[in-house]
């Protein structure tokens, strides 16, 4: 009832016919140390040439955009600094990521806003900051 022959073994079907009369290499690898060392090089070269640009252009894109995002801010709340900077810090006070600080004379830095580990256009307020 389920198809088999009562006469017929299993054993008949557990070779493939591919594999009938294969004989595995004389214990010999099929390739060299050296070319498997020069292979796992080559990969691990392209490979980093994959990842690499796309970190380097993210980096430089966030950079530049945190900049201009500081120089927004410094103009808004502190009009009467000379420049700003801003610097990607991981263990700061503000948290991790981009920070804003304005530039002052005599090194008198002042925090002005944390800008996120990807700055974008900084949410200003409509209404200026009285000092006084």
């Amino acid at each position: 009832m389920s198809g088999w022959d009562d006469d017929e073994s299993v054993s008949e079907w557990d070779d493939e016919p591919e594999l009938a009369g294969y004989q595995p290499h004389s214990g010999r690898p099929l390739r060299s140390r050296r070319l498997l060392m020069v292979m796992r090089v080559f990969i691990v070269l392209g490979l980093v040439s994959l990842v690499l640009p796309s970190v380097v252009i993210s980096v430089t894109d966030a950079s530049a955009a945190a900049k201009e995002s500081c120089r927004r801010w410094v103009k808004y709340a502190m009009p009467s600094s000379p420049g700003s900077r801003a610097t990607f810090e991981i263990f700061g006070s503000h948290g991790i990521g981009w920070q804003c600080y304005s530039d002052d004379s005599f090194g008198g830095d002042q925090f002005i806003a944390s800008l996120g580990l990807i700055p974008g256009v900084p949410n200003i307020p409509k209404t200026p900051i009285i000092s006084g």
